[in-house]
């Protein structure tokens, strides 16, 4: 019998954290899944650890060469047997009832093509932190997608496969003579630019599940950290966005990117960055000074943390966030059990 999931997970040198997420895997309460690994190539250990399991729901997919995030997810889509299609990237983690939330989800609501989770933020080392990313759930249309990704990571959607089928594409210059869902020139923003395809060009619904199902790791050796880079492959999204959805960025394009900025500024904070994270929510806030208005809170806190972290003693700005951190951590608790109930 076909599985009900499949699980693509890409793999490219991540021998510290690959275990961990297989085990995420297997330990799900719900097992009607496969889980096909692509090995991208790695040059560590990590194609050994993967070997180590047993578990027959587990296949390996080598490729001959490095060939980056976005083909190794359309190597596991083009493998995948099953109904739904849910991303774990390698270095991230799940509950253990991820999987029967979003099946559940999806099988209840077939207007639905892509599902998604809060998701908690993880430590380096793997330890679950008591802040969330607390995206809008419900009501995402194409503008909110681009502005705000509500999406948040790799490994929190579930897809429907015949969801993919709606926007395959054959690239000449990609996978020659093979179907592409995600766009293989893209090293970064290959997930917003997928979503956002699905979300302005079929009649698919978007729509996120309360619960932090999700656990994301806070790496600085990732893709995330190179500010310039995210910067520019967001960018190389917006050219490529203007052509299937021209009104649409006629209408947000400024927006979204003052909020991208905010966003890379909350990464620079993460990354200890003062620098730059100041200089990036200033940007933000010239050219679109309304998301001050329209997430007061959000960008008054970017704001304030860039600042406190680019003015006082290292130290003492840790001392701060920690503060903040068990704060905003208690009320996004208390929110989340609200929208539980």
């Amino acid at each position: 019998m076909m599985p009900k999931i499949s699980v693509i997970m890409p793999v490219y040198n991540v021998e510290k954290f690959v275990t961990q997420a297989i085990n995420a895997v297997l330990t799900q309460s719900f097992t009607d899944f496969e889980l096909i690994i692509i090995n991208d190539c790695s040059t560590d250990n990590s194609l050994q650890l993967c070997q180590k399991f047993t578990d027959k729901r587990i296949v390996i997919v080598n490729h001959e060469c490095n060939k980056g995030l976005a083909a190794a997810r359309n190597t596991g889509i083009r493998h995948a047997k099953g109904k739904y299609l849910a991303f774990l990237d390698s270095d991230d983690a799940w509950h253990q009832d991820k999987l029967q939330s979003h099946v559940t989800h999806l099988d209840n609501n077939d207007d639905i093509g892509i599902s998604f989770s809060r998701s908690a933020f993880m430590d380096y080392e793997g330890h679950i932190l008591n802040i969330y990313q607390m995206p809008q759930l419900i009501d995402i249309d194409a503008a909110h997608l681009l502005c705000r990704n509500p999406v948040g990571n790799g490994s929190a959607p579930v897809v429907r496969k015949i969801t993919f089928d709606d926007i395959a594409f054959i690239s000449a210059t990609e996978s020659p003579d093979q179907w592409c869902y995600f766009d293989e020139s893209f090293r970064q923003s290959e997930d917003i630019e997928c979503w956002l395809r699905i979300v302005a060009t079929t009649q698919w619904q978007i729509e996120g599940l309360s619960a932090p199902l999700t656990y994301y790791r806070l790496n600085h050796q990732g893709l995330s950290s190179n500010f310039k880079k995210q910067l520019a492959s967001w960018e190389k999204m917006i050219d490529k966005a203007r052509l299937f959805a021209p009104e649409l960025l006629k209408d947000v394009e400024h927006k979204a990117r003052a909020y991208q900025l905010r966003y890379l500024a909350r990464q620079a904070i993460r990354n200890d960055d003062g620098k730059t994270a100041v200089r990036l929510v200033n940007q933000a806030l010239y050219l679109a000074p309304s998301i001050l208005k329209n997430e007061t809170g959000r960008t008054l806190a970017t704001l304030m943390a860039a600042y406190m972290l680019y003015c006082l003693p290292l130290s003492v700005y840790k001392y701060c966030e920690k503060l903040g951190h068990y704060v905003i951590g208690n009320l996004q608790k208390l929110k989340i059990k609200r929208d539980e109930a």
